[in-house]
C-alpha cells in the first residue's frame, strides 16, 4: 500500500464553503475533476467565471451531488472545451440537467436556443452510475507513472438524493492508493435519507469542514423549535419564512412538517387542532416543485422510516394542506396576499442564503412585520443577505435587499440541525469508523475557524491533518 500524499489541486472550496473543485492528478497525462461549482456569497466576490486552470489533462468529471455549488461552473468548463465523460450517481445524473438550466436561466443567458444546445452537450456526457459499482476511467497511456490505471466507485452521502462521496482507486495492489473525497456528508438522523456509512480504507481523505467547529441540536429538540415558532405563527397570524435551498432542505422540511401536523391533528389533547388543518404550507420555487417530484419518484432511495410512513398511507411530500407555487404573476399575488390578510402561512423558497430568487420579494414586503417569523435552517455564507439578517435581525437591524434598505421588525431564529450537512461530531466519527483509516487528510470547504477547528480535532486519529491551499 502507498504512503504517497496523493496530488490533488484545489481550485475552489478553500477560502470558503462555495465553488467547489478538486483536481486528482493520476499521472502526467491525466487527471479528473472532482466537482465544478459555482462561488457564491462572499466567495463569489469580484471571481471571474472562466475556468483558468489547465483542462488539457483532464479525462473525466466526476460529479458528488448537484448542489449549484458543486456543479454551477459545468457550463464553463463546457466552454472551455472539456468534452469527457461527466460521472454521476443515477439519481444525481437525473437531476443535474435541471440544476444546469436553473444556473444558465440566471448567471448566463435567457435566450431558449442557448440553453439548449446546452443541456443537449450536457446529456452526451452524461454517464448515471449506480452506487457501490466500481468503473474505469478513460486515461491516456503512460510509460512512466506509477499508476496508470484508475477506477471510481459512489458510495451514499445522505447528504441530498443522489449525494455521494467518491472513492478513487489508483494503480494495482500491492501499490495501490485510494483517494475518498467527501463531497458533503449529510448529518445521521435526519429526514428521508439513511445516515452515510464510512469507507473501509482510504489513504489520502479529502474532508468537507462546514460545520467543523459546531455541533446540531438533536431530531427532537429541532422538531420541538421548528413546531414552537409554528405556534407562534397560528398566535399571531403571521407568515413563517424559511430560505431553503430547491433540493434537499425544502424536502426535509416538508418531511417534517407533515409529520408535526399528522401528530398536531391526531392528538386528543390538542387544543388547535383546527388551526393545524387550516394551516398553508407554501413551497414557492418551481425548481423545488421539480425536484420533489423526482425525490417522490426515487422513494426506494429513502430510510426505512419514510418509507414506514408511506407504507401507513401517509404522503409526507404531497399531504393535503400543501400549496405550489408556480408562476411568478401567482408570486407576487401571494406576496401581497400575505402582507395584508394576516392568515398563518408557512412559506419555504430559494434562494437558502437569500442572495436571489423569490424569497427576496417575501423578505422585502413581511422582514418589517412583527408578525413575521424568519427561520434559518442551513449555514448562510460570507457576504450573503441570510448571514446579515441573522447575525443583525434579532437586534433589530436592518438588511439591503435589491439595493433597498429593509428594517428588521420580524422575529429571527436558526435550527442548524434541519442543516443538511454533517457536524463536528459526524464528521470525526466518519473518519474514525474507516476501517484502515487514512494517512493524509485535507481539509476543504470550510470558514476558517471551522477548518482550523476540525484539524485540531482530527489530529488524534491522523497525524497528517492539513488545510487544503488553493492550486
Amino acid at each position: 500500500m502507498s504512503d504517497a500524499i496523493a496530488n490533488i489541486k484545489h481550485w475552489g472550496a478553500v477560502n470558503g464553503v462555495t465553488g467547489s473543485c478538486h483536481q486528482l492528478i493520476i499521472n502526467e497525462n491525466n487527471s479528473i475533476l472532482i466537482d465544478c461549482g459555482l462561488f457564491q456569497g462572499g466567495d463569489a466576490h469580484e471571481i471571474d467565471l472562466s475556468i483558468e486552470f489547465d483542462i488539457s489533462t483532464v479525462r473525466a468529471l466526476v460529479v458528488t451531488h448537484c448542489h449549484i455549488d458543486h456543479v454551477g461552473r459545468i457550463p464553463y468548463l463546457i466552454a472551455a472545451g472539456f468534452k469527457g465523460p461527466i460521472y454521476a450517481s443515477t439519481a444525481t445524473a437525473a437531476l443535474l440537467p435541471l440544476v444546469i438550466e436553473d444556473a444558465l436561466k440566471i448567471g448566463v443567458t435567457k435566450k431558449r436556443k442557448i440553453i439548449t444546445a446546452y443541456l443537449s452537450r450536457l446529456e452526451r456526457q452524461l454517464r448515471p452510475i449506480d452506487y457501490k459499482n466500481w468503473f474505469d476511467l478513460p486515461l491516456l497511456e503512460s510509460k512512466a507513472a506509477e499508476y496508470k490505471m484508475a477506477k471510481v466507485r459512489f458510495q451514499p452521502a445522505g447528504h441530498i438524493l443522489g449525494s455521494a462521496y467518491v472513492e478513487v482507486e489508483l494503480g494495482k495492489k500491492p501499490n495501490n492508493h485510494r483517494v475518498v473525497f467527501s463531497g458533503d456528508l449529510g448529518a445521521p438522523y435526519a429526514p428521508l435519507l439513511p445516515t452515510p456509512k464510512s469507507p473501509y480504507r482510504a489513504d489520502t481523505l479529502v474532508i468537507e469542514s462546514t460545520y467543523g467547529d459546531r455541533i446540531h441540536h438533536g431530531r427532537r429538540h429541532r422538531q420541538q423549535a421548528l413546531k414552537t415558532i409554528i405556534e407562534k405563527c397560528l398566535k399571531d397570524a403571521g407568515t413563517v419564512l424559511i430560505p431553503a435551498f430547491s433540493i434537499g432542505r425544502t424536502q426535509e422540511l416538508l418531511y417534517e412538517l407533515e409529520q408535526i401536523i399528522f401528530r398536531a391533528t391526531h392528538n386528543k389533547s390538542s387544543k388547535r387542532k383546527n388551526h393545524w388543518r387550516q394551516l398553508d404550507i407554501i413551497v414557492d420555487s418551481p425548481l423545488a416543485a421539480k425536484f420533489t417530484k423526482h425525490y417522490k419518484n426515487m422513494s426506494s432511495l429513502w430510510d426505512a422510516e419514510a418509507k414506514k410512513t408511506v407504507a401507513q398511507g401517509r404522503h409526507p411530500l404531497s399531504f393535503k394542506q400543501l400549496i405550489t407555487i408556480d408562476t411568478h404573476a401567482q408570486h407576487l399575488k401571494l406576496v401581497n396576499h400575505l402582507r395584508h390578510s394576516g392568515r398563518p402561512a408557512v412559506v419555504i423558497s430559494a434562494s437558502g442564503m437569500c442572495s436571489g430568487g423569490r424569497i427576496q420579494n417575501y423578505l422585502q414586503e413581511l422582514l418589517p412585520d412583527k408578525r413575521t417569523d424568519v427561520l434559518f435552517v442551513g449555514y448562510q455564507g460570507r457576504g450573503t443577505p441570510g448571514r446579515v439578517i441573522q447575525k443583525y435581525g434579532p437586534d433589530g437591524g436592518y438588511v439591503y435587499l435589491a439595493g433597498q434598505k429593509v428594517q428588521i421588525k420580524a422575529g429571527i431564529h436558526t435550527i442548524s440541525g434541519y442543516s443538511a450537512h454533517a457536524d463536528q461530531t459526524d464528521l470525526i466519527n466518519f473518519v474514525k469508523r474507516i476501517q484502515i483509516r487514512p494517512k493524509h487528510i485535507k481539509i476543504i470547504h470550510g470558514d476558517d475557524e471551522a477548518k482550523q477547528t476540525l484539524q485540531t480535532k482530527l489530529k488524534p486519529f491522523v497525524k497528517d491533518v492539513v488545510i487544503a491551499t488553493e492550486g
